[in-house]
């Protein structure tokens, strides 16, 4: 099948979590409505200005798939933002594409803590109901200092407020902790203050990400502030070997493996607590070389 014959026309870039690799993509929004973040840069081309679709677009662009792709089992709302929508038109994208793919086990999307504070137990319940299975929601970090300083919006008790009102809702909860967005002198304090958030809201999934600046980091330091210092490789696993020490997790499945990550770990916390543990001191021992570049520009 040719791109062009494909039923839905995507604004790129477009992104989506690595574990929606074969998920259908389905925009009902353009770009995220908050975008202040300084570490971020996925949605500040000029093309993904926040914007949201016509109803009737997004409907039509589901009829078609309904049509043309066959096993979808399933689907990933994007972009940043699909949570903005409200409880009305989400229910009701989330029934057409129940009715247009009857394979469908799960649909997913990323998340904003300010959106799910604009919805009722009640309504995510609903949403649930009707095939609503995963979000993904950027804790980034647990210490508010941090969150002020990075723009991010929330704070560390709107962000929980957010996931337990989620997992009422019987919701999966996937998070994601930035390593190193504290820079050296913040580094200790966003290590125990997100454990402390970690371990109030129990997510389904957590993963971490270290700090990578894609576009590079004027946009960052300048609204950190000047005492903003990268961390080097060492510092950075000392970081996530504190925050992990400082877990108390039940059932967490843990990912340290996406690209920007130097050491890849995987496991259930709090089972595999201290061989993960051990990982990062084995890591950090003198024989072990490990790239002197942190931050890395990819």
């Amino acid at each position: 099948m040719m791109f062009n014959d494909f039923p839905v026309q995507y604004i790129e870039p477009v992104y989506r979590p690595p574990s929606e690799a074969k998920s259908f993509i389905l925009p009902v929004t353009n770009g995220c409505s908050w975008n202040h973040c300084s570490f971020c840069s996925m949605y500040t081309d000029v093309q993904k200005k926040f914007s949201v679709r016509k109803e009737s677009d997004v409907l039509t662009d589901i009829q078609r798939a309904g049509e043309q792709l066959v096993g979808v089992s399933r689907v990933f709302l994007a972009d940043g933002d699909a949570m903005t929508l409200s409880f009305r038109r989400l229910l009701t994208v989330l029934k057409a594409l129940n009715h247009a793919f009857l394979e469908l086990r799960r649909i997913g999307a990323y998340c904003l803590p300010r959106n799910v504070a604009r919805k009722s137990v009640e309504e995510l319940t609903e949403l649930k109901n009707n095939g609503l299975s995963i979000l993904y929601v950027g804790v980034e970090s647990g210490d508010n200092e941090v969150l002020t300083r990075i723009k991010k919006g929330e704070t560390a008790e709107t962000t929980y407020s957010a996931l337990q009102k989620i997992k009422q809702a019987g919701i999966k909860t996937s998070v994601m902790v930035l390593n190193g967005l504290g820079g050296q002198v913040l580094s200790e304090q966003h290590a125990v203050n997100s454990a402390k958030l970690i371990n109030r809201a129990q997510p389904d999934y957590l993963s971490i990400l270290v700090l990578t600046f894609h576009r590079g980091r004027q946009r960052f330091v300048e609204a950190f502030g000047g005492d903003f210092a990268e961390l080097d490789s060492k510092e950075l696993l000392k970081e996530m070997h504190l925050f992990i020490s400082e877990l108390n997790l039940n059932s967490t499945v843990f990912r340290s493996d996406h690209i920007s990550n130097h050491l890849v770990l995987k496991g259930i916390l709090g089972r595999d607590k201290p061989a993960l543990l051990q990982a990062i001191r084995q890591a950090l021992s003198p024989e072990c070389e490990l790239p002197t570049i942190a931050l890395r520009n990819i």
